[in-house]
């Protein structure tokens, strides 16, 4: 019998559906976390192993210099860890990403060397590729940031069961980018992703004690 960490990819889409979107905006708005499964909630600490694997997105987006970047051939056989955010985001896409700095600068060099970080927007409208690119150098230069249409990178981070919606202006003038926080690890032997880490799940400590097994293409 498979361990709770197990989901099917349909039980995963129920899951982001009733994790609730991430609300990020320009001061109070609260980074809600109610209504989080109970399954969810009773699971070991960790990625959550997919039964049924998601496809990667077939998505060509542009990368922080301005060249398009066609996201399952650039990273066809690598292990990649996929995250959907927005630079002007104040707390849980600055956490993510240093959470999966720290992990990766603890890895060895060849780990390091072959694991790919993908953050694509959910702001395309203000993450321009200039914008991504300084943000994303302040947590690892390594990592890749795309932007797009947003219709494009909804769609794409829909098929991997992540929702998120335009953003909008409040009545103060804050600017509020709602989206799932979900971060997705896709195997270099199918290019599938087979685990999901939800928000309080991706810490560095678990992630520098799983990615090296995802990284081989093994389920941690």
């Amino acid at each position: 019998m498979r361990t709770t960490r197990t989901a099917t990819a349909a039980a995963a889409l129920a899951v982001a559906a009733t994790l609730g979107l991430t609300a990020c905006g320009q001061g109070s708005e609260d980074s809600s976390s109610a209504g989080k499964p109970a399954t969810i909630e009773k699971q070991k600490k960790g990625g959550v192993v997919l039964d049924q694997p998601f496809e990667k997105p077939d998505m060509e987006l542009t990368d922080t210099k301005g060249e398009k970047y066609d996201l399952p051939e650039k990273t066809k056989g690598h292990p990649t860890l996929v995250y959907f955010g927005y630079t002007n985001c104040p707390d849980i896409c600055p956490l993510t990403m240093s959470n999966i700095a720290v992990a990766k600068s603890k890895l060895p060099k060849e780990q390091r060397d072959k694991l790919r970080v993908v953050f694509i927007t959910s702001d395309p409208k203000r993450d321009t590729p200039k914008e991504l690119g300084t943000w994303l150098r302040g947590q690892d230069p390594s990592f890749i940031g795309l932007t797009g249409d947003f219709e494009t990178i909804q769609a794409g981070a829909r098929s991997l069961g992540v929702s998120i919606e335009p953003s909008y202006k409040k009545k103060n003038g804050d600017i509020v980018s709602t989206h799932g926080a979900q971060l997705l690890a896709f195997s270099p032997k199918d290019d599938k992703a087979h685990v999901l880490y939800t928000e309080g799940n991706s810490t560095p400590e678990i992630l520098e004690k799983e990615l090296p097994k995802i990284i081989k293409g093994e389920k941690p």
